[in-house]
């Protein structure tokens, strides 16, 4: 299983993947557990977060464009309340 991957997209990056127009999630301050069982794709617009797996933690926070691979089993913790674009591949 391949790790979570966080990145930063340029404004033409953006515009190249249509992000703009993928869907919004919102998620007030909680923690749950998570399973994913297709790889999600997601450009957080605001909040912050930490996702714990087996293989550590990552923190997530605006402006990250974040991998979640397939099978992948986390617990999310929002810090902050988050608004994300999501499409899942």
């Amino acid at each position: 299983m391949s790790k979570i991957k966080v990145e930063k997209l340029t404004e033409q990056d953006i515009q190249r993947l249509g992000i703009k127009n993928w869907p919004i999630w919102e998620k007030e301050i909680s923690t749950f557990d998570w399973f994913y069982d297709e790889t999600e794709q997601c450009f957080f617009l605001e909040g912050k977060v930490i996702v714990q797996t087996d293989e550590g933690e990552v923190e997530i926070g605006k402006g990250d464009f974040v991998t979640f691979p397939s099978g992948l089993s986390c617990v999310w913790k929002i810090l902050e309340p988050v608004r994300k674009h999501y499409r899942f591949i």
